[in-house]
């Protein structure tokens, strides 16, 4: 399996590595796009159960997650991820060193605020084009382009951490 083959999304408050969630979304796309989030939720379980554990205590919040993923990947609208507890930041570009530079450079400021962050860098091409970016490396932050084709300053990379995060709990 590939690294790109697995998809990783919020299911409750945890980051999970889905297997085969963007071929079952491709899959499902022209049929569905204008299906309920029952019918949805029904197809992708049925098919990513084939290759994903899904504990039946979490099927619930599995399905509101592929949903929601389904969703986001149209472009239609999706309800949000309620009780968020870090920041989704993805470095898109193919693993040149500015990408490196950017990652480091997020990673930086989040220790700096004490945030929680799940950095992924993305190298995928479909994903450079739903998010319409084709000057990298670019980031991405909660879903939101905020920088393209350059490192953007440590205040631009703070500011934009500290909108809508949660600080990590002292312990």
């Amino acid at each position: 399996m590939r690294e790109k083959d697995i998809l990783r999304i919020v299911v409750g408050n945890n980051m999970i590595g889905i297997v085969g969630l963007t071929g079952a979304m491709d899959e499902i796309a022209a049929g569905h796009a204008c299906r309920s989030d029952e019918d949805v939720r029904a197809a992708l379980m049925a098919r990513l159960r084939k290759t994903n554990y899904i504990p039946g205590h979490m099927e619930e919040a599995y399905g509101k997650a592929f949903v929601r993923e389904f969703r986001k990947y149209l472009g239609q609208p999706f309800e949000k991820q309620p009780d968020r507890t870090f920041l989704e930041v993805k470095i898109l570009g193919q693993g040149c060193a500015r990408c490196d530079g950017l990652r480091q450079a997020v990673i930086d400021a989040a220790s700096r605020l004490n945030l929680a962050v799940d950095v992924e860098h993305v190298t995928d091409p479909r994903e450079f084009g739903r998010y319409r970016v084709f000057g990298f490396p670019a980031l991405v932050v909660n879903g939101i382009v905020r920088s393209l084709d350059a490192i953007p300053s440590t205040e631009a990379i703070e500011r934009w951490l500290s909108e809508n995060s949660v600080p990590l709990k002292e312990t």
